[in-house]
């Protein structure tokens, strides 16, 4: 039987359910443990959230059941939560997808057991034209984060070199995330292609680390540096949103400082942040993907690798 309760959130009253549902059955952790989380972060989740059409990660049934993508708006949502129609080429179609505006909207998803959150790399009024570049460094086993910091290193150096600045953060799961702030005019096609170029130039001079392939055969003991998602009909998971593994980890923020410490030691648990503590680092050190958002930087007309 489903125990319902009311939440006043910025003075809308929202209907919440099932707030001492498990969700992560090894952890311990409850729905309302995951709201009271996406509250807490709100403040630096917010901003990049906005305007950015929502693809929901929900599982009704915690982390070990299954779970499903949902890309149009639920339409028994409020009648207050934002939508953007996106045409999808896929569905031949438009879309409504949710867009995550303000906390009340937040808490709603999060009600769902929406517990990953995955934006666009585009905003809702030119969903043509993506905002940054992202590479996904993702490890095959052996290989771990600490791999993928040495590549985001190496990375980092020839996105400077362009004279480009990038971020990075934990996914949350496995791999590392770099990110390159745009905010100036630019195609995906560019997007794509840069990052492609970039990603093959790696695998050519560290052959036996990077992989830029997406054959899965090829990954083993390697790093793919995966350029793909910088396409208009994908998606990334949000920085601060919450991963389903058995923690609750977060994708984090991380410092450069920090990557080459945490590839100096070797320490992969180093990156595994606990939604606890990326609270703490936010408290702390403040939204460090704040630059994401704003920093206006232009894709190079002519490059040579």
């Amino acid at each position: 039987m489903s125990k319902k309760a009311e939440l006043v959130v910025e003075g809308r009253t929202l209907a919440v359910s099932n707030l001492d549902k498990v969700l992560y059955p090894k952890a311990g952790f409850t729905k309302g443990a995951l709201i009271d989380y996406y509250i807490k972060i709100a403040p630096v989740l917010l901003p990049h959230l906005q305007n950015r059409p929502l693809t929901m990660k929900r599982y009704p049934n915690g982390v070990e059941a299954p779970f499903f993508y949902e890309k149009n708006c639920p339409s028994h949502r409020p009648a207050w939560v934002k939508t953007a129609g996106i045409w999808s080429e896929g569905n031949q179609r438009e879309m409504q997808y949710c867009l995550a505006q303000d906390l009340p909207t937040l808490v709603w998803a999060a009600n769902l057991a929406d517990i990953e959150l995955h934006t666009s790399l585009s905003r809702k009024t030119n969903p043509a034209r993506p905002t940054m570049m992202v590479f996904d460094l993702d490890p095959g086993a052996p290989a771990d984060i600490v791999q993928c910091c040495e590549v985001g290193l190496w990375l980092r150096e020839i996105l400077q070199s362009l004279k480009l600045e990038s971020w990075a953060k934990t996914s949350g799961s496995k791999g590392l995330q770099v990110y390159v702030p745009l905010n100036t005019p630019a195609t995906y096609d560019e997007t794509k292609a840069l990052s492609h170029a970039l990603a093959e130039h790696l695998e050519r001079e560290h052959p036996t680390l990077v992989v830029s392939k997406m054959l899965k055969a090829l990954r083993k003991g390697k790093v793919f540096v995966d350029w793909s998602q910088n396409d208009e009909h994908k998606t990334t998971v949000n920085v601060y949103s919450l991963r389903a593994k058995e923690q609750p980890t977060a994708s984090t923020p991380v410092t450069w400082e920090e990557v080459a410490t945490a590839l100096k030691r070797k320490d992969a648990a180093m990156f595994s942040f606990h939604c606890a503590e990326t609270l703490k680092r936010v408290e702390k050190m403040g939204d460090l993907f704040e630059p994401v958002e704003a920093l206006k930087q232009k894709l190079p007309k002519k490059w040579s690798l």
